[in-house]
């Protein structure tokens, strides 16, 4: 199983990553090395969303549509629609 997860840094920007372990990833994004470049310089980061796939190949497909094909105001339309789910 894999995730796409994305967090909201200090700075209030969004990152959108995959892991098969969302914890220890979110972790890493705050307290080592192996974070992404891009969140070792706006910590501390919080998990705001998180979306279950079968396996690495959709988990990668479905990180590309939410980095590259949607803007800031449509993730924030993702984050609130799964904070809203029953």
């Amino acid at each position: 199983m894999y995730y796409v997860y994305i967090v909201q840094c200090a700075d209030e920007t969004l990152y959108t990553g995959i892991a098969t372990d969302v914890e220890r990833r979110l972790e890493e994004h705050n307290n080592s090395e192996k974070g992404a470049k891009y969140t070792r310089v706006r910590r501390p980061v919080m998990l705001v969303y998180s979306e279950a796939l079968p396996d690495r190949s959709s988990a990668l497909k479905r990180e590309y549509a939410i980095k590259k094909k949607m803007n800031r105001k449509e993730k924030l339309q993702l984050i609130k629609s799964r904070l809203h789910a029953p």
